[in-house]
């Protein structure tokens, strides 16, 4: 007698134990748990930066999934033998890179609980408690920032959690570009222009390019050290005329409180009453400095948002909420679902037809939804507003004893004025170099390769991790204090990393 076909035996099985067995969870949950922990406790020992070769992983995987199970044991093992040696830790005390991604007990605690419920909120109906406390802790964290009335529900306004800053300008920009259209007509697409600075984050071209904005029509002003690279306003005025000579149409403007490349602070106020008077909407991006903004001293960064449209920052940056967690306000959410709104009839239900709720669905891309809105809960009470705004000042007071490190240091200079906890500088060529080379712009070009190989010396090291940033042609190294763990200790070290690295790129690597 031959053998069985193969699908004939796969179809004879014994049905597995039931995958969400509450004593299989508790046992291996908390072994993950005690793993994260063991994690965090020897964090700082690790590269920071990971020190691992394009397709390393390939060649330590199995080329196909395993037939049977395997056990937590086993997995955890690969993922500490494997996965961790090509992981760049983000949460490590000495990653000074990009911008923060900081965490907390609170953060990570409200994410156990979100996938733990696992519900899929997209309307009220859906999961009534996922909806309600999203509009609740918005409109919490909307006047800890003082942010105008209209921007909250109470004033007709209400925020919304997003996953990304991308997805928050992309979902703003859809809902101008219809209520525009409207007026002129759809056919009139191709004349509709964006405007940003050379310092704007790319997602505003992401979000122009997917909302069908000619390429032409994505206008980026020229920043200048002059004014600490922030959009000036005068230029702004001088595109828009020219625009509108030219028969297009403004539609829409990002400003930005605190741009990646430098922290620069766009003049909120000013560029919205520009953009009034000519019914452009305007988005403030705030994502990375707009945590800071909870503290009174800070909070002048955004005055005249009152006359902005939107207002949007990052929880997941600099506000010790896990990743992904993007806040966004606006002062008229009709403009968002007249844009994003779909209804299908097995989504309809008496309470949207009651008009009594908020069905998030229609203030985003997608329609499934996490419950973010429960990790951010988390954070505001588990830490209160007096010590996220005393996390956030101890990060900014570091910044400014790093900045004063460099400053004492001859061979380096500060590039653009600190206004946060980032600090830009860079490592000047000896003054031997500079006379050698005679032409100016010779000298520039290799005052910017004498910083990449310092930078990319210090990273090799797995000591620290930084990275870059170009502003008027100069290459510049950014030094961003923001993770939780960072000491004032951990401060110094880096400064003499860097001091050490710099020792040891010699003159004559240059000439």
């Amino acid at each position: 007698m031959g053998s069985l076909p193969t699908d004939v035996l796969e179809n004879n099985f014994t049905c597995p134990a039931n995958t969400l067995n509450p004593d299989e969870f508790r046992r291996q949950g908390h072994m993950v748990i005690d793993f994260i922990a063991d994690y965090y406790q020897s964090i700082e020992k690790r590269p920071v930066r990971s020190q691992v070769e394009p397709g390393y992983l390939k060649k330590r995987l199995p080329e196909s999934a395993p037939y049977n199970p395997e056990s937590i044991e086993q997995i955890l093992k690969d993922v500490q033998n494997e996965i961790m040696p090509g992981i760049t830790h983000w949460q490590s005390p000495n990653y000074f890179a990009y911008f923060p991604s900081s965490g907390s007990i609170a953060g990570f605690l409200g994410e156990m609980l979100s996938t733990g419920f696992n519900v899929v909120g997209f309307n009220w109906m859906s999961s009534p408690a996922a909806t309600e406390l999203e509009s609740i802790v918005m409109d919490w964290l909307g006047k800890m920032l003082k942010l105008p009335e209209s921007f909250l529900f109470s004033g007709n306004g209400g925020g919304v959690l997003q996953g990304t800053t991308c997805e928050a300008i992309l979902c703003t920009l859809t809902a101008a570009r219809d209520r525009m259209l409207n007026k002129i007509g759809r056919e009139n697409i191709n004349k509709l222009v964006v405007y940003g600075s050379d310092q704007t984050h790319c997602a505003m071209q992401k979000a122009a390019q997917i909302a069908g904005i000619h390429p032409k029509n994505i206008h980026a002003i020229a920043t200048s050290k002059s004014n600490a690279f922030a959009l000036p306003v005068e230029s702004l005025r001088s595109a828009i005329l020219s625009d509108i000579q030219a028969g297009l149409v403004p539609l829409f403007l990002c400003a930005t409180v605190g741009t990646t490349s430098s922290t620069a602070v766009d003049p909120v106020g000013p560029l919205c009453d520009i953009a009034k008077d000519y019914n452009i909407w305007v988005h403030v991006d705030a994502a990375y400095a707009g945590s800071a903004c909870i503290c009174p001293e800070f909070r002048h960064f955004i005055d005249g948002v009152e006359n902005a449209d939107s207002f949007s920052l990052n929880a997941h940056k600099w506000f010790f909420t896990t990743l992904d967690c993007c806040c966004l306000w606006v002062k008229d959410p009709s403009s968002l679902v007249k844009a994003l709104s779909t209804n299908p009839e097995y989504l309809k239900n008496k309470a949207t037809e009651s008009r009594q709720v908020v069905d998030y669905k229609d203030w985003q891309i997608a329609l499934s939804r996490r419950f973010r809105a429960l990790k951010l809960w988390l954070v505001v009470r588990s830490y209160g507003v007096a010590n996220l705004r005393n996390f956030l000042r101890n990060h900014v007071r570091m910044a400014k004893d790093f900045e004063g490190l460099v400053a004492m240091d001859k061979r380096f200079e500060i590039v653009v004025p600190r206004t946060f906890a980032m600090v830009c500088f860079r490592m000047l060529p000896p003054i031997s170099l500079v006379e050698m080379k005679g032409d100016g712009v010779k000298s520039a070009v290799h005052a910017n390769e004498l910083n990449q190989k310092l930078l990319e010396s210090v990273n090799a090291s797995g000591q620290i991790y930084m990275t870059h940033g170009v502003v008027g042609g100069v290459y510049m190294l950014r030094f961003t204090v923001g993770a939780t763990l960072t000491e004032e200790r951990h401060v110094k070290i880096a400064w003499k990393v860097v001091q050490e690295h710099a020792d040891a790129l010699g003159l004559w690597h240059y000439i």
